[in-house]
């Protein structure tokens, strides 16, 4: 009997993890040393938030985001004209023989936690969050109300 895989989507592989780490890790140390010959990226402080890998390991997303709220297209443009010394860089220092390719995107993650802290707070939200809470305690063992004493 053939071995038969399931249609829903993995999570990625403990491999993709480990590989998108070190990718961040040492893009995050050639932004803060200024290793890069792109004068745009000079005086700019860059957060690199998350790398994820494919399963191949042939291509990463890097996302991004400009420290202190600086411009976000001058960020990416400056990181694209960069990529091919950034890879040669990071497959250098991570002692990679082939380093993946890379795609530059805005982290948009923090924009996603205000808005979840923003629906979290109002009113409506939280009065039905609650009552989620507070329904299924108050049924006994049986179904009804209070203890059967």
């Amino acid at each position: 009997m053939s071995k038969t895989r399931s249609s829903e989507p993995r999570g990625p592989s403990q491999r993709q993890l480990r590989v998108g780490e070190l990718i961040r890790r040492s893009l995050s140390e050639l932004l803060t040393r200024g290793d890069l010959h792109e004068p745009e990226l000079s005086g700019m402080s860059i957060t690199v938030g998350e790398v994820r890998a494919t399963p191949d390991l042939k291509r990463a997303t890097c996302f991004v985001l400009p420290l202190g709220g600086g411009d976000e297209e001058t960020m990416l443009a400056a990181l694209r004209r960069a990529k091919p010394e950034i890879r040669f860089l990071l497959a250098r220092n991570m002692k990679l023989k082939h380093a993946p390719d890379l795609k530059f995107e805005i982290d948009r993650t923090f924009d996603r936690m205000d808005e979840t802290r923003r629906l979290l707070s109002d009113e409506k939200v939280r009065r039905d969050v609650e009552a989620d809470d507070i329904a299924p305690d108050d049924a006994g063992p049986d179904g009804a109300e209070g203890d059967a004493g």
